[in-house]
Order: C-alpha cells, then sequence, then structure tokens
C-alpha cells in the first residue's frame, strides 16, 4: 500500500518542489534526515553501496530500461539465489 512517510536525505531530488508537490498531493509525509548524518539513514546508505559496488559502477548502461531489467534480476538473485550467513551459507531457496 501506500507509505504514510517517506525518509530521506536533503539531496535536490527530494527538496525539489515537484517532490515535495507529489508528496503532499499523496498525502505522503516527508521526513528529512539531518544534514551530514547519513547514519540516520543507515538501511538505505548500506542498500546504495551495495548496489553501487556490486553491479551499477562495472556495467555501462544503453537505457534506462537496460539498468531496470538488470536492477529486476539482480534484486531476484540477491533475494532468492545469493547465499546468506543467517542460513548457514545456503540462498534462501535452498533454506526454505
Amino acid at each position: 500500500g501506500k507509505p504514510t512517510a517517506i525518509r530521506c536525505d536533503n539531496g535536490p531530488e527530494f527538496i525539489s518542489h515537484d517532490f515535495v508537490g507529489w508528496a503532499q498531493k499523496r498525502e505522503i509525509r516527508i521526513e528529512y534526515i539531518q544534514p551530514g548524518k547519513p547514519q540516520q539513514n543507515a538501511y538505505i546508505e548500506r542498500a546504495n553501496r551495495t548496489i553501487r559496488y556490486s553491479w551499477l559502477s562495472k556495467h555501462l548502461f544503453d537505457s534506462l530500461e537496460e539498468v531496470q531489467d538488470y536492477a529486476t534480476k539482480w534484486l531476484w538473485f540477491y533475494n532468492h539465489r545469493r547465499p546468506h550467513k543467517a542460513n548457514g551459507g545456503k540462498p534462501p531457496l535452498m533454506a526454505a
């Protein structure tokens, strides 16, 4: 369903009139973290780092569609086939 709030940093894409208006129109509260405090958004910062170093910085893409396709396939692999320490080194599909 629709989120009640979005937590984000103070990047230009999140303080833009378009983004703020989009959120207001949908009655979604924007929660900004304090400037210079990325640890307040640690889970997202970690996810961004994982994506950047796992595949985004290693490939050149020709289109946004190509990036979206790769991201979808990578996310499925990451969530289903990649070995997880919590599962004794087994992928989630084998641990179930």
